[in-house]
């Protein structure tokens, strides 16, 4: 199943306006990515918390159709 890169970045561009990204497709079945996320959003905020932010904009897809995301998120 899977979810098309131009869906997560569409997601993360609505709950991130400011967000510079880096997305990539690792096993080309869109389904494994990885993530590089920095947003103004994420100042002050823990690890634990940026990723949580990141799961709350992808809608309920995490875990579900998009079975695995590697983060790495950061303040810009």
């Amino acid at each position: 199943m899977g979810m098309k890169p131009e869906e997560i970045e569409s997601l993360i561009i609505e709950a991130f306006p400011d967000a510079e990204m880096k997305l990539v497709d690792l096993a080309g079945d869109n389904n494994h990515y990885e993530l590089s996320l920095k947003s103004n959003a994420f100042a002050g905020k823990s690890r634990v918390a940026q990723h949580q932010m990141v799961y709350a904009a992808l809608k309920g897809n995490m875990g579900g159709v998009l079975h695995a995301l590697a983060l790495n998120t950061s303040p810009l």
